[in-house]
């Protein structure tokens, strides 16, 4: 079955943290972190609808700036997640630059900038191209429980975690994944096409079963329509199971109260990516600079029950060790 979403980390292990997350059939994507994007394409770039930060050092935060060239006067709006103090920090990258001239590109490009309190409670704030990039401050609001995004197809969910600061892990969540069955559709005397993508996102976007899809085919004896309902061709071909879940954890110590809140935001979750910045010999260290240990991380996979674990955020101290890492994280995992 072809999942909704498909994530990458931006860099090699050893490189700044970031994960790019593509949509299968639209053109859009996701993006977590924002450290160095050179790798990035510019197309893959004027995908990316919404960015969440986990917290603002700079190899988290330093590719700001090649975000806003690649979108200023080409895209009309990306939104930036983040944590304490986030709207202050992108109010403050803006107010790094000279905007006399950029309310005079035809396409207007607005950054939202959405703030997590540790208290539960979201700011917001709009940039406008329009206007210089000002700040303009919009109505807060609370968080429904872990959720700080929420669409028909996916949602994202975050808690915060200690760093020697707060910083936020996220979770990915397709809401469903949907499979046409072939024998079905066969048996219904219809055969595959455009209308396919549309019943699927009709489902996935919550549609009244009585919307109307129109199904077009060809057979040998040309050309046919029919409209059909969501509800009558969901029952009639498709299967919906459990949407993937999707980890993101960086930048943390290894503490009972980590743990903890990993294990209430994961539990079980399909793939996640997780730092595992020092080889446990050199745990003093990584203590010292609040990071984990590759043995640390696959402890905490094993914990919340991941069924993948991909490392990532290696020190550079252990260039040409990948294997030493990845290794200590899989027995830690599987032990």
């Amino acid at each position: 079955m072809r999942p909704l979403l498909e994530a990458r980390l931006v860099n090699d292990a050893f490189g700044d943290p970031g994960l790019f997350v593509d949509f299968v059939d639209e053109r859009r994507a996701l993006l977590f972190d924002l450290g160095d994007i050179a790798r990035l394409m510019p197309r893959e770039l004027m995908r990316v609808s919404h960015v969440f930060v986990t917290h603002a050092h700079m190899d988290h935060f330093s590719g700001f700036d090649k975000l806003l060239r690649v979108l200023l006067g080409r895209k009309p709006r990306i939104v930036l997640v983040g944590g304490p103090g986030f709207v202050a920090q992108v109010e403050h990258k803006l107010l790094a630059y000279t905007w006399n001239v950029v309310h005079r590109y035809t396409t207007e490009l607005v950054i939202e900038a959405v703030e997590l309190g540790l208290g539960g409670q979201l700011r917001r704030a709009g940039f406008s191209s329009r206007h210089g990039f000002a700040r303009e401050d919009r109505a807060a609001a609370a968080i429904t429980g872990d959720v700080v995004h929420d669409e028909p197809a996916f949602r994202v969910r975050a808690c915060f975690v200690d760093h020697g600061i707060p910083c936020l892990a996220y979770l990915l969540e397709e809401k469903a994944r949907l499979r046409i069955d072939k024998e079905r559709l066969a048996e219904s005397g219809l055969t595959t096409g455009a209308w396919m993508r549309e019943l699927k996102h009709a489902v996935l976007t919550g549609a009244a079963a009585d919307a109307p899809v129109l199904v077009q085919w060809r057979d040998r004896s040309g050309d046919h329509a029919a409209t059909h309902t969501v509800g009558e061709l969901s029952r009639l071909i498709l299967e919906v199971r459990p949407g993937r879940r999707i980890g993101y954890v960086t930048d943390l110590r290894d503490t009972s109260a980590n743990v903890q809140a990993l294990s209430q935001l994961m539990p079980g979750v399909d793939q996640l990516f997780i730092e595992s910045v020092f080889l446990e010999v050199d745990r003093a260290h990584g203590l010292r600079k609040h990071h984990l240990t590759a043995a640390q991380a696959g402890r905490i996979a094993r914990c919340i029950g991941a069924r993948a674990v991909i490392p990532f955020h290696f020190s550079p101290r252990y260039q040409g060790r990948a294997d030493e890492l990845a290794a200590e994280v899989r027995d830690a995992w599987a032990s």
